[in-house]
């Protein structure tokens, strides 16, 4: 075996009961690089008292979020009073390599990068666009140092690397986020008998256009009567009335806070639901298709990266509910292919967690040159 890589991974939120979004990402990488024998550590912060402690084998430097909330009420780009904390626990360390997974945190490798003569990597977790990169006072001036002193830039999909292009002049490196195929697998025996959507979007962002879903569904009632919907119950009551939730046929699944408490909700369902735009990635694509289960979704930002074809997927365009409605029949039909688990799990198996580790570990050896 090759010598260990010292690797600082940098994240402004983590909580070591919560395996979802950046914070799944940047766990699944870390028990990745442990258990190829490599050594990475987390930096982080939080509102609490500066903390260390090793979790499940990955050591964490917790700092202390100083008036964190007071800047994000006026506007300023979130997370800046933690940097020169990162920057110091970077200072004082003997990493190899650091690799921020926000754009502040970015900031302190840079500055960390130049003095030390070491690489840097920045993963941009969404999805470039004019709003996006607008909506934070400093937030483009800091974006756009970040991608003019890091080493690497990494981004969830090609989509978001043409963004990446078009706004800010920048030719990223695209690894795709991963799904354990281990924790979701095809169980056909767990079918349910009617017809079953799940859509496990957070239903209170308006992006994911869960309203347009269940008005899709409503539609699809009226071919299928016995069709259910399965959706994550939303933070807000007044949703529920408000996106037209309240229909006969709508069930709601509790909030978790690990990915894989959602996948006997994939194996039960016939088809899954994505109908978001502008998506940078998409991982309830990838975890549906682990489990067998097709999946409609928006022609829109990276699912149709994902949904590379008709037998794992079916997309439609535009706001009209009608088209999601046929989108979501044909998924019914789709499903009930004999040879459609088989490749829902092929297409699966190109974003495994493993293939994503060793994704980044390639990039990490040829920065450093080994």
């Amino acid at each position: 075996m090759s010598e260990p890589l010292r690797v600082a991974l940098l994240s402004p939120c983590f909580f070591p009961e919560v395996r979802r979004g950046t914070e799944r990402i940047v766990r699944d990488l870390a028990d990745g690089l442990i258990e190829r024998g490599h050594r990475p550590r987390l930096i982080t912060s939080h509102p609490g008292r500066a903390s260390r402690t090793v979790e499940d084998g990955l050591p964490v430097i917790r700092h202390r979020r100083l008036f964190d909330e007071r800047l994000s009420r006026r506007w300023y780009q979130q997370y800046l009073t933690h940097v020169p904390f990162s920057y110091a626990s970077l200072a004082r360390g003997d990493d190899e390599l650091a690799h921020a997974f926000f754009v502040t945190d970015a900031a302190a490798a840079v500055r960390w990068s130049a003095r030390s003569g070491r690489p840097s990597v920045f993963s941009y977790m969404g999805l470039p666009d004019r709003p996006v990169l607008a909506d934070r006072r400093h937030k483009l001036r800091l974006l756009e140092y970040v991608t003019g002193g890091v080493t690497q830039i990494v981004v969830l999909s090609q989509t978001a690397a043409d963004g990446m292009w078009r706004w800010l002049g920048v030719r990223p490196r695209v690894i795709y986020p991963g799904v354990d195929l281990g924790d979701f697998t095809p169980e056909p025996a767990e079918r349910a008998p009617e017809p079953t959507i799940f859509c496990a979007a957070a239903p209170d962002d308006a992006r994911k256009r869960v309203a347009l879903l269940a008005a899709a569904f409503a539609l699809v009632r009226r071919e299928r009567p016995d069709a259910r919907l399965v959706v994550i119950r939303p933070n807000d009551p007044a949703t529920v009335r408000r996106y037209g939730l309240d229909q006969d046929g709508i069930e709601f699944l509790d909030p978790v806070d690990e990915p894989v408490k959602l996948a006997p909700a994939y194996r039960r369902a016939w088809v899954s639901a994505l109908p978001s735009y502008r998506e940078a990635f998409g991982v309830v694509l990838i975890e549906s298709l682990a489990c067998g289960t097709p999946v409609v979704g928006a022609r829109s930002g990276a699912i149709p990266e994902v949904l590379s074809s008709e037998r794992v997927g079916i997309q439609f365009d535009g706001e009209d509910e009608r088209e999601v409605a046929r989108c979501l029949l044909d998924g019914f039909e789709l499903s009930q292919d004999r040879a459609t688990a088989g490749a829902c799990r092929e297409r699966a198996a190109d974003f495994s967690t493993a293939r994503t580790t060793e994704a980044h570990l390639d990039l990490y050896r040829e920065l450093l040159g080994r």
